[in-house]
C-alpha cells in the first residue's frame, strides 16, 4: 500500500509559472499511490486554466473514487470568501482533496477556522501581511483489501499557534473514525512538533519544502497510535522532485 501526501501549488510550475494538465497528470501518476492526499487544489480556477485538478489526479493514478472539498470560494491572494454550503459551485474554488484507488465507506469533512490575524507572507511582489484562510480536513473511512482504514487529509495556517490549534481540532475529528488512522498533509510545521502536539507516529521523515533544495519537512503522513488494528512496516519513502509545485511529495509504502 502507497500512501501519498503533496502539496500541488495549484499545479504551478516554478520554472516558468505556468500550469499544463499534463504535467501535473505526469507528476502525480509517479506517485503511484493507492491513496493521495492534496492541498492548494484548484478547481476552475483561471489561473490553472479551469482545470479539475482532483479529477486529474485521479486519473492519472487509475483511481474509481476522489472527492475535493472547498476551502474558499474565489482566488486566494485576490478575491475569495470562506466557502458555505449554499455557495455556488460553477464559481471558482480552492481547497483540499483525496484520492483513492479503494471504495470509500464514509466520508466525513471539518471545518477549521482560519487564525483572526494577518501574518507576513513572502510572496512575488515581496513581504504581504494577508488574511490567513479557513482550512478544512476532508476524512474518509476505505475498504481495503486489508480491512477498514481512516484516512484524513488537511492543509494547516502557516499562522505558528494557530496551526497546531488546527491540527489538535483534525486529531480530535478522525479519532472518531475506525482505526488504523493516517493523517496526510501539509502541516505547516515540521515532524518534531507535529509530533509532539498530536502524540501520532510520524511514518516518513524527509525534507519536503522548499522543492528545489528541501531543507524542511512541512508534508506529514502520520499514524495514530491508538487502535489494535496493524497498519504494516514502512519499506519505502520517496520525494520525488517533480515538474510542479513548491512542495515535492512525501511517499510512503507499507508492507500491508
Amino acid at each position: 500500500m502507497r500512501l501519498a501526501t503533496f502539496n500541488l501549488l495549484h499545479g504551478r510550475s516554478l520554472s516558468d509559472n505556468t500550469v499544463h494538465a499534463d504535467r501535473v497528470r505526469a507528476a502525480v501518476a509517479d506517485l503511484d499511490a493507492d491513496v493521495l492526499g492534496l492541498q492548494e487544489v484548484d478547481r476552475a480556477q483561471p489561473r490553472s486554466g479551469h482545470l479539475d485538478l482532483t479529477a486529474l489526479a485521479a486519473e492519472a493514478l487509475g483511481a474509481p473514487v476522489h472527492r475535493f472539498a472547498a476551502a474558499v470560494v474565489g482566488t486566494p491572494g485576490h478575491i475569495w470568501h470562506p466557502w458555505h454550503a449554499e455557495a455556488d459551485v460553477s464559481h471558482p474554488q480552492y481547497g483540499i482533496a483525496l484520492v483513492s484507488r479503494y471504495p470509500v465507506q464514509r466520508w466525513q469533512i471539518t471545518q477549521l477556522p482560519a487564525a483572526p490575524i494577518r501574518s507576513p507572507v513572502v510572496t512575488g511582489e515581496g513581504v504581504l501581511l494577508l488574511k490567513d484562510e479557513p482550512r478544512v480536513m476532508l476524512a474518509a473511512v476505505l475498504q481495503t483489501p486489508h480491512g477498514l482504514l481512516s484516512v484524513g487529509t488537511t492543509h494547516l495556517s502557516f499562522v505558528p499557534g494557530w496551526n497546531v490549534r488546527q491540527l489538535r481540532h483534525a486529531v480530535r475529528a478522525l479519532r472518531a473514525l475506525p482505526a488504523p488512522r493516517i493523517l496526510l498533509g501539509d502541516l505547516n510545521m515540521p515532524a518534531g512538533p507535529a509530533r509532539a502536539f498530536t502524540g501520532w507516529r510520524p511514518l516518513a521523515r524527509a525534507a519536503t519544502f522548499p522543492s528545489p533544495s528541501p531543507r524542511t519537512q512541512l508534508d506529514h503522513v502520520l499514524a495514530d497510535p491508538r487502535g489494535r488494528a496493524p497498519l504494516g512496516r514502512v519499506v519505502q519513502v520517496r520525494t520525488p522532485h517533480p515538474p510542479v509545485s513548491d512542495h515535492r511529495p512525501l511517499v510512503v509504502r507499507l508492507d500491508r
